[in-house]
C-alpha cells in the first residue's frame, strides 16, 4: 500500500450518497474501513447542531465492537446522563502518546473516553467523527488489507460502532494562525519520534505526514516575514514573532522529511524515503542523518553512484564517521557483484 508522504496515512475514498470507505494504517498494518451507516440523534437535529468535529476538537467517545448477534457489546452509560468519567477539559496531549501494538484501534474498547481531532492516536476514530454530530452512532466494518502485514489467519473482520458524546470547538486547518499551526507541527513531530521509538513505525509516519501537511501551507508566510525584514533592515515588525524565520521553517521541514525517510526505509519504501531524504538534503545541506538515510535509499534500489554520492558528503560532514566509511565500502562491494554479475550475463550471451 501506498501513500503521498505529505498527507495524513488514512485517505478518505466517497463513494454513492452515503456510503465511505478508506484504508487506515494501524501498527499490525492495514485495514480497510467500510462505513455503513451514521444514525443520527434526535435531540442534535432538533437542536440545529450540524457543525461536526474539527482538528483540535476533543471528543468525548465510545467504541465497542458488535457482537455475532448484531448487538452492541458495551457498558451502560452512567446514571444521570453522566456521558465520560473523563471530561473534555481533562484531556492532556501527553495521554494520547500511548499505542498498543498489537491492536486494530487505539482507544479503550466499551467505555467513554477522550480524542482529540488531528493528533492521530486512531485515525479509524478520527475518521468516523469528522461526519457526526453529538449523540450520532456510526457503525463501520472492518477487514485486514490483502497484501498487507495483516495476520490474515488472526486477524478476521469485524464490525464496529462508534458513538459521539459532546466535543469542543475546533478549527479547520486553513483557520489556524501561523502560530498555532507551527505549535500543532511541533506537538505532531515530537509524537512521531515518540511512537517510532516505541516501534510504531507506521503510526510515526503517519504523524511526521501530518506535520508536513500543516506546515508546508505557511511558506508564504515565511517568505513575506521575510522579504519585510529585509525591508526593514532587521527591525522587528509586531507579528514577526508568530511567524517561523525562513532558518526555523526550513530546519524543522528537513528534519521532518529527514524522519519521514528513516520510516519508509524501515518500512521498505526506498523510492520514498529517496524522496523524502532528497528534500531534506535540499531545505539543509549539512543535515548529516538526512545525507545517509539518501545513500540506504539509494543502495536498497542498486543506484550506486547515488548513493556513493550522498554517502561522501556524509564523510565530508563527518570526516571522522565511522558509518560512513563502512557505508562505503557496501557500496564497492556491491559493484563488485554487480560487476561480477554482468560480466558473467555477458559470457553466456557470447559464448
Amino acid at each position: 500500500m501506498d501513500y503521498n508522504q505529505e498527507m495524513s496515512l488514512g485517505s478518505r475514498k466517497h463513494g454513492n450518497g452515503e456510503d465511505i470507505s478508506w484504508v487506515s494504517v494501524c501498527p499490525r498494518g492495514f485495514w480497510r474501513v467500510q462505513q455503513k451507516q451514521i444514525h443520527k440523534s434526535t435531540s442534535s437535529h432538533d437542536a440545529g447542531m450540524h457543525q461536526c468535529p474539527r482538528l483540535g476538537s476533543v471528543c468525548q467517545v465510545r467504541v465497542h465492537i458488535q457482537t455475532e448477534t448484531g448487538a452492541d457489546h458495551c457498558v451502560a452509560p452512567d446514571e444521570g446522563g453522566q456521558r465520560c468519567a473523563q471530561s473534555v477539559d481533562g484531556h492532556s496531549e501527553d495521554s494520547a502518546f500511548t499505542r498498543c501494538l498489537s491492536a486494530v484501534l487505539q482507544v479503550p474498547l466499551s467505555e467513554w473516553t477522550t480524542v482529540r481531532m488531528g493528533e492521530g492516536q486512531c485515525d479509524i476514530t478520527e475518521a468516523c467523527l469528522e461526519r457526526m454530530n453529538c449523540g450520532d452512532k456510526c457503525e463501520i466494518h472492518l477487514s485486514p488489507l490483502v497484501n498487507s502485514e495483516v495476520n490474515a489467519e488472526t486477524d478476521q473482520p469485524f464490525n464496529v460502532t462508534v458513538e459521539l458524546g459532546t466535543f469542543t470547538p475546533g478549527k479547520e486547518s486553513w483557520e489556524l494562525s501561523c502560530e498555532e499551526k507551527m505549535d500543532w507541527v511541533k506537538s505532531l513531530k515530537n509524537r512521531g519520534t515518540v511512537w517510532f521509538r516505541s516501534g510504531d513505525v507506521w503510526g510515526a509516519a503517519d504523524s511526521y505526514s501530518r506535520a508536513l501537511k500543516l506546515l508546508i501551507p505557511l511558506y508564504g508566510h515565511v517568505k513575506v516575514a521575510k522579504t519585510l525584514e529585509q525591508a526593514s533592515e532587521g527591525l522587528q515588525s509586531p507579528s514577526e514573532n508568530l511567524v517561523p524565520s525562513a532558518k526555523e521553517y526550513n530546519t524543522i521541514k528537513a528534519e521532518l522529511h529527514s524522519n519521514l525517510s528513516l520510516c519508509q526505509l524501515k518500512l521498505k519504501q526506498p523510492e520514498r524515503a529517496k524522496a523524502s531524504a532528497s528534500k531534506a538534503t535540499e531545505l539543509d545541506p549539512g543535515g548529516a542523518k538526512a545525507w545517509y538515510r539518501l545513500g540506504q535509499a539509494c543502495l536498497m534500489v542498486s543506484e550506486l553512484e547515488e548513493a556513493k554520492g550522498a554517502f561522501k558528503k556524509l564523510l565530508e560532514i563527518q570526516p571522522d564517521s565511522s558509518v560512513a566509511i563502512k557505508a562505503l565500502k557496501d557500496v564497492a562491494i556491491k559493484e563488485k557483484e554487480t560487476n561480477k554479475a554482468l560480466a558473467h550475463r555477458l559470457s553466456k550471451m557470447f559464448s
